[in-house]
């Protein structure tokens, strides 16, 4: 059902995105992508919330460098989704992700957001007043920003045993933000959410997916 289609952020940069819309789509999201890319994990997470009732856009974020980045779950892969992701300032792709939720505007849009999209779903809380609801799952880079205020309701969630975020970071944002939803999954590593790692963890995906899609209905009724 998805297809590539073509944004354009505020400073004049085009880019390619990934929509995706079910029959009935009342609600309206953008998916933001790991440090792979919008790769074939992306685009079925936005076939999933399509179906769930969900219009859905994933830009892709690399583009501002290199165009077309699709990267598997490999060392390789997070050596240059890492390199990527050093050259483009905060500033610039949170640019690219207004212009995703321009798509939908005046209609009320949510965020959510996977490994490096998970600190930029928080990002995007914090520093922009375009989302309704916002969900991040994995974000290795929430903590070091803590400090900073959301402007809209947060559901965060975290693997009790991913190696990448100390339960100290975990820790610092419950206590910095108590009104934060946030869950941590038992036996949960780092990527629990992803098929295509071998740390996916089908009980906890449910649960956290099942989560996610309530809190976004439950603060975006149309």
């Amino acid at each position: 059902m998805g297809h590539i289609t073509t944004l354009q952020a505020a400073d004049g940069h085009e880019f390619s995105a990934w929509e995706t819309e079910g029959s009935h789509h009342p609600y309206t999201l953008v998916v933001v992508q790991e440090i792979f890319g919008v790769n074939h994990h992306i685009r079925q997470v936005c076939e999933n919330f399509a179906k769930a009732g969900f219009h859905v856009i994933a830009p892709a974020l690399f583009d501002r460098v290199k165009r077309g980045v699709e990267l598997d779950y490999s060392a390789e892969g997070v050596k240059e989704g890492l390199a990527l992701r050093a050259q483009i300032p905060l500033a610039k792709t949170l640019l690219d992700i207004q212009a995703a939720a321009s798509v939908f505007k005046p209609r009320k849009v949510g965020i959510i957001g996977y490994c490096w999209g998970g600190t930029l779903a928080w990002e995007a809380a914090c520093r922009t007043d375009d989302f309704a609801a916002t969900v991040g799952w994995y974000g290795g880079g929430i903590a070091a920003s803590r400090n900073e205020t959301p402007r809209c309701p947060v559901q965060l969630h975290f693997g009790e045993q991913d190696a990448s975020i100390p339960h100290t970071d975990i820790a610092a944002i419950r206590q910095a933000h108590p009104e934060v939803e946030l869950y941590v999954y038992d036996d949960a590593g780092h990527g629990f959410g992803c098929p295509e790692r071998s740390s996916f963890n089908a009980k906890a995906y449910q649960e956290a997916q099942e989560r996610s899609v309530d809190f976004l209905k439950s603060n975006m009724n149309p």
